[in-house]
């Protein structure tokens, strides 16, 4: 394993099973000795903590760091007020994606960036040269994510007011005695919150949650549940489902926001942002979609499994589950984009399993996004 970060809560990891392997530089709890379709049900169904610490946070302070946020990212950061959050995507000149992330602004003249694997931490860095702006990389900030639909019931014991915290806001309170920020954010299309907190304190809460919340039927899920809630939320990952890991035939690597359902993280009216005059002229010039399909067979399809229409390729699984809950085979894939309607018949061909197919639209999961929205 090549890491040269390290999460405070490796010794419960390892309790638990975990030989944490490398995401990001960190050494990442992948997999518990745990059953992983537990782990989905007790998110789906009651609440998981997971820890996410993998993902890079930066602090951006002082008076230019919004102009340098607003043009490295999609969105306009002008309109966030201190306690709000919003997620955005990061271009290249050639307005291709790079990075997503979610952008917190702490005070008038202060934000959190949280991004993953991607150019980011790059990019805002070669951005602040020359600029009277701040940046640290905080490598000391952990991030334990409470997902499901009993971590507001969990946490409001312990913080007043965090059940009328709207989605995308965050406030600064205390936990079992620690400083945090609480954010209603997360990766899992369920309701929850992470909660980013000093090294030192990180066991301490993590045991707290563990210990206080087994009677609600809160435990500790790994890393890859995210991969079976991604599926079923339409959540992406990157490389994972971009052209970096699967190259196109004769294109360069790069996916458009168009290509990847990402459109909609360009604020309406921004048009000045890095990459943006490619990112305009592409649209309608989209060479594939993100789109679901469904499996016939009640087993999982892997990466790279092919989409067939006959003799025709038309697409290919990045990411696919089956649910014990809902009894369904589910796939995010790259498609053609005249195939990338809800309805139509595919076969699906892998190494591993043939299955009859049929597009979906996405997410398969609460499409209306009630749940993670929810104000009650």
């Amino acid at each position: 394993m090549t890491s040269w970060r390290t999460t405070a809560l490796a010794d419960r990891h390892r309790a638990l099973g975990s030989t944490l392997g490398d995401w990001n530089g960190l050494g990442t709890p992948w997999t518990y000795s745990t059953n992983l379709a537990d782990e989905h049900e007790a998110i789906r169904t009651k609440a998981g903590l997971m820890d996410v610490s993998g993902l890079k946070k930066m602090h951006l302070v002082g008076p230019h760091a919004e102009a340098l946020i607003n043009q490295a990212t999609t969105r306009n950061v002008s309109k966030l007020y201190p306690g709000k959050s919003v997620y955005a995507c990061m271009l290249n000149e050639a307005g291709k994606f790079i990075d997503d992330c979610v952008i917190y602004r702490i005070s008038p003249n202060a934000f959190m960036v949280v991004h993953g694997a991607g150019q980011g931490h790059e990019i805002l860095t070669r951005g602040a040269v020359g600029r009277n702006v701040a940046v640290l990389f905080d490598d000391d900030l952990h991030d334990l994510s409470l997902q499901g639909p009993l971590a507001v019931n969990f946490l409001e014991k312990h913080v007043p007011g965090v059940r009328q915290m709207p989605y995308f806001h965050h406030m600064h309170t205390t936990l079992f005695g620690a400083p945090i920020m609480l954010s209603r954010t997360g990766y899992t299309g369920e309701r929850g919150y992470e909660i980013f907190c000093k090294g030192a304190d990180a066991p301490k809460i993590w045991d707290g949650i563990v210990a206080e919340g087994k009677d609600m039927g809160i435990i500790p899920c790994s890393f890859t549940t995210l991969d079976w809630l991604r599926v079923e939320s339409s959540l992406l990952f990157y490389p994972y489902d971009n052209s970096d890991m699967y190259p196109m035939d004769g294109e360069p690597i790069g996916d458009t926001l168009w290509e990847l359902g990402l459109d909609f993280t360009v604020s309406p009216g921004k048009t000045e942002f890095r990459g943006a005059n490619e990112h305009f002229r592409l649209q309608g010039k989209e060479r594939f979609k993100i789109f679901g399909v469904e499996m016939q067979k009640f087993e999982a399809a892997q990466a790279g499994d092919g989409l067939w229409d006959g003799d025709k390729k038309v697409g290919f699984v990045t990411c696919a589950m089956v649910s014990r809950l809902t009894k369904r085979s589910m796939a995010i894939a790259r498609m053609d984009p005249a195939y990338a309607v809800p309805g139509r018949a595919l076969e699906l061909r892998g190494a591993a399993m043939t299955s009859a197919a049929t597009t979906s639209s996405l997410p398969f999961d609460d499409p209306q996004k009630i749940k993670r929205t929810a104000k009650d």
